[in-house]
């Protein structure tokens, strides 16, 4: 059985000590990080989620501010609220829930948002300096699949780290993430030959490619640290659904030296990373010095 890497526990800490960080700097600069999230339309999942942001934002001494805008909303609309956050000091952070509506385009509203206050990470800006080791803002989830790699690994130098997707959201930025670990990174995807053995010889496991259980046991190396960014929801055979990673967990548990599960392992770090975030873009923005963890 593998080490269980608990990230529901990993977050919560990550939150204790920021709630100290943040009462701290309010109390040392009257510094107080403010979060502004914008939702466009009715989602359920994207309003289940932007429910869970502001809660825990509050709780953490973080300002939370919420847009909820019509599904008809104009894209200059949208345009013109974030010229307004990107110019109002008191909001350090600025996430645009996605997906936006079809008649909005999503990639010319991300690059509208200030680069210093893309708590997401999307801006080009940011995955420039995340390329070049620069000090922009790094995207959640890799952010938070890298603080547990860390927690667990003091030292990733020399290892062997395979990527699997490459997604702009996570597989990209995992990637250079890994490199500035000085591990040897590879990133396989749907086109990689003899994929399986790619992944058998990887110290590291980061399985982003959005395809239910498709990383089994066989593929992992002995020992290895699986993170499983996957999220599915497959239907049982009693039919009813659950949620499961991109990793078969009980094949490869057998099998890893640490894993993390799903639901409750990377996911819980998205939201406490994009809070880490916010206070990181408050400090930058104040000349204090940078949180810690």
């Amino acid at each position: 059985m593998a080490h269980l890497i608990d990230g529901k526990q990993f977050a919560a800490k990550l939150r204790e000590k920021m709630t100290g960080q943040i009462a701290t700097i309010k109390s040392n600069h009257n510094v107080v990080p403010g979060l502004a999230v914008v939702l466009v339309g009715e989602d359920p999942a994207s309003q289940v989620y932007v429910r869970s942001k502001g809660k825990q934002a509050k709780e953490c001494g973080i300002t939370s501010i919420e847009h909820k805008l019509d599904v008809t909303t104009t894209e200059e609309f949208l345009l013109n609220l974030i010229n307004d956050m990107n110019n109002d000091a008191a909001i350090n952070g600025i996430l645009v829930q996605l997906p936006l509506p079809k008649h909005i385009d999503s990639a010319k509203v991300l690059e509208a948002i200030d680069p210093a206050k893309d708590v997401d990470g999307f801006h080009p800006v940011n995955v420039g300096l995340l390329s070049t080791g620069g000090k922009g803002m790094i995207p959640c989830t890799p952010l938070g699949s890298l603080m547990m790699l860390q927690d667990y690994h003091s030292d990733m130098s020399g290892m062997n780290a395979v990527v699997i997707g490459r997604s702009n959201i996570v597989g990209k930025p995992m990637f250079n993430l890994l490199l500035q670990q000085s591990c040897t990174v590879t990133v396989v995807h749907s086109r990689t030959k003899n994929i399986e053995a790619v992944v058998r010889e990887a110290d590291i496991v980061v399985a982003a490619v959005g395809v239910p259980e498709m990383v089994t046991g066989d593929w992992i190396k002995p020992g290895a640290t699986v993170i499983d960014v996957g999220i599915n929801r497959i239907e049982t055979a009693e039919g009813k659904t659950k949620l499961v990673g991109d990793v078969h967990f009980e094949s490869a548990d057998k099998v890893a030296g640490a894993i993390t599960p799903v639901p409750g392992g990377v996911g819980p770090m998205t939201i406490a990373c994009l809070l880490f975030n916010t206070l990181v873009a408050a400090c930058r923005h104040n000349n204090i010095d940078l949180p810690k963890v």
